[in-house]
C-alpha cells in the first residue's frame, strides 16, 4: 500500500505501534478490545484527511474520525474502518476583525483554545473538562461553559471545512453546503464527514467570575434538591447552576454541593446575580459555605481537571429529566446518594428557563440534565458497576425525556436524542450525502431509532 501520499502516518494491523495508535489517546481507559480498525492514519495536515477517505474509497473501507478522544464508548475505535485521528493536527487562527476564531477539532478548548482566545480578551464556551478536543463536543451540541445563559457551544459554529464522502473539501455554512452545516451541529459521532476547521464566534473574556459552593449532608438531599429544582428558572442567566455529589478532598464521603459560577463584569453583579442561591433555606445547615467568591478559568478548570481525571476506567450515562420535584428528586436519589466508588460524581444541571433552540440537528433538551460518572480502577468490578448505573438510570426512567450524545453509549443504552422532525431530516441527508455509507456513524448495540424503549 503506498503510505507516501500522507504527511503524517499510517498505522496496519501488525505494525509494531498499531495498539498504541488504536488506543493512545482514548481517555477511557476501559477500553474496546473487540473492535480493531482496518488502519489508523495519524493525520497532521488537511490534505492527509482528504487522502485519508480517497484511500477508505478504494479500499472499501469505512471511515470513523477521533478528535479529542474523550468519547466515553470510544466511538472512533471501530471493526475493520479506517480510523483518521486528527491529534497532531493542530492549528488556531484568530480574526481580530470579526471576532471568528478558526480551529481544527483536536484543539482542546480549556488547555488550548481559551488560553490563545484570552490573548485577545475573548472567550469561547467550550467543555468543562479542559482536555476534550472541540471536535465531538461541537458535533455533538456542545454543553459548555453557562450553557444555560449563553446556550449551545455549536450555536456559535458559523462555518465548518469538511472532507465529504466523496473525498472532496468544502466550505459549509448557512448559505453554501447548508446541508451539512444543519446536520454537523448536532449529529455526534452520526456525521457524515470529517470537519478539518470549525470558524467559531467568540464573545469577550468575562472580566469577574465567582463561584457560590454550599456543601450539604446527604440527608438533606431530598429537602434541599426540591428547593432547587422549584427555584432554579429564576436566577440569572449569568450564572451556571450546577449540583453534584462528590467526595472532595479531605472529607470521609460524599457530600451534596450546590454551585453557582457567575460570569460577570464586576463583583457587584456577580454578588446579585448569585444572591438567589445564597437564600436557600437549609443555608445554616450547609457544612460550609462559599458565596460569591471571586475566582478564575485557571481555578474552575482545575476542579474539572481533578473530577475527571485521565488514566481511570469510566462508566458514564445521562438523562433530560421532566416532572415537578416530587416526580424527579425521588427518581434521582439513589444516583446522588449511593455511589459505588470514591471518585463516582453525579451532577444535575440547570438549563432552565430553557432557551429557543436555532434550525440544527440538536434539537432535544429538557430544563433539567442529570448524569453520572462512576470512576475506578479495577476491572473485576466492571460488571459490578456496569449494573449499578444501569439501575440508577432505570430508577430516573419515569421522568426521563431523553439523553444527551456527549455523555451516551449506545451500546448499552440508546434513547431519544434529537425531535422526531430532526431525526427524520438528518436520514435525508445522510442518505443524500453518503448514500454508500462510508461514514460509520454512530456505535450502536443494534439500528439506531432515536426512541424511548418504553414509549415505543
Amino acid at each position: 500500500m503506498n503510505t507516501n501520499r500522507f504527511s503524517g502516518t499510517l498505522h496496519l494491523p501488525g505494525d509494531a505501534d498499531f495498539e498504541e495508535a488504536v488506543h493512545g489517546r482514548v481517555f477511557n481507559a476501559r477500553r474496546p478490545a473487540d473492535r480493531i480498525p482496518a488502519a489508523v492514519l495519524r493525520a497532521v495536515t488537511e490534505q492527509d484527511v482528504v487522502e485519508g477517505v480517497r484511500l477508505a474509497l478504494e479500499r472499501g473501507w469505512q471511515v470513523a474520525v477521533r478528535s479529542g478522544g474523550h468519547s466515553w464508548a470510544a466511538w472512533s475505535v471501530r471493526r475493520d474502518a479506517l480510523l483518521i485521528d486528527l491529534g497532531g493536527f493542530r492549528e488556531m487562527a484568530y480574526d481580530e476583525t470579526t471576532g471568528i476564531v478558526t480551529a481544527t477539532p483536536s484543539v482542546k478548548g480549556g488547555d488550548e483554545l481559551n488560553p490563545y482566545l484570552g490573548g485577545f480578551g475573548r472567550f469561547f464556551n467550550g467543555g468543562h473538562c479542559p482536555s476534550v478536543g472541540i471536535g465531538g463536543f461541537l458535533l455533538q451540541g456542545g454543553q459548555g461553559w453557562n450553557a444555560r445563559g449563553w446556550g449551545w457551544a455549536a450555536e456559535n459554529v458559523v462555518a465548518i471545512d469538511v472532507v465529504t464522502a466523496d473525498g472532496e473539501l468544502v466550505r459549509a455554512d448557512e448559505s453554501e453546503n447548508s446541508d451539512l452545516f444543519w446536520a454537523a451541529r448536532g449529529a455526534g459521532p452520526g456525521f457524515f464527514g470529517v470537519v478539518t476547521r470549525f470558524h467559531l464566534r467568540t464573545r469577550p473574556l468575562p472580566r469577574h467570575l465567582a463561584h457560590t459552593v454550599h456543601a450539604y449532608p446527604l440527608d438533606l438531599f431530598d429537602e434541599v434538591m426540591t428547593w432547587l429544582h422549584d427555584m432554579h428558572h429564576t436566577v440569572s442567566p449569568l450564572v451556571e447552576i450546577v449540583a453534584l455529589t462528590q467526595s472532595p478532598p479531605g472529607l470521609d464521603g460524599p457530600v451534596l454541593l450546590v454551585t453557582g459560577v457567575a460570569m460577570t463584569d464586576s463583583p457587584q453583579e456577580a454578588a446579585e446575580a448569585l444572591a438567589p442561591l445564597h437564600a436557600n433555606p437549609y443555608a445554616d445547615r450547609a457544612m460550609f459555605r462559599v458565596e460569591a467568591q471571586p475566582t478564575t478559568l485557571v481555578e474552575q478548570l482545575t476542579g474539572q481537571r481533578t473530577a475527571n481525571p485521565e488514566g481511570h476506567r469510566y462508566f458514564v450515562d445521562n438523562a433530560w429529566l421532566t416532572g415537578t420535584a416530587a416526580e424527579v428528586v425521588p427518581a434521582i436519589r439513589k444516583a446522588f446518594t449511593e455511589h459505588p466508588t470514591r471518585q463516582t460524581f453525579t451532577i444535575w444541571f440547570s438549563m432552565a428557563p430553557l432557551r429557543q433552540l436555532p434550525d440544527m440537528a440538536f434539537s432535544l433538551q429538557s430544563e433539567i440534565y442529570c448524569a453520572s460518572y462512576v470512576v475506578h480502577d479495577d476491572a473485576t468490578r466492571d460488571a459490578e458497576l456496569r449494573a449499578w448505573l444501569d439501575e440508577a438510570m432505570a430508577a430516573m426512567q419515569p421522568v426521563t425525556a431523553g439523553q444527551y450524545l456527549g455523555d451516551s453509549d449506545f451500546t448499552v443504552r440508546q434513547l431519544r436524542f434529537m425531535g422526531d422532525e430532526q431525526w427524520r431530516r438528518l436520514n435525508e441527508i445522510r442518505n443524500a450525502r453518503d448514500p454508500k455509507g462510508v461514514f460509520a456513524g454512530h456505535l450502536s448495540a443494534g439500528p439506531v431509532t432515536n426512541t424511548n424503549h418504553w414509549e415505543s
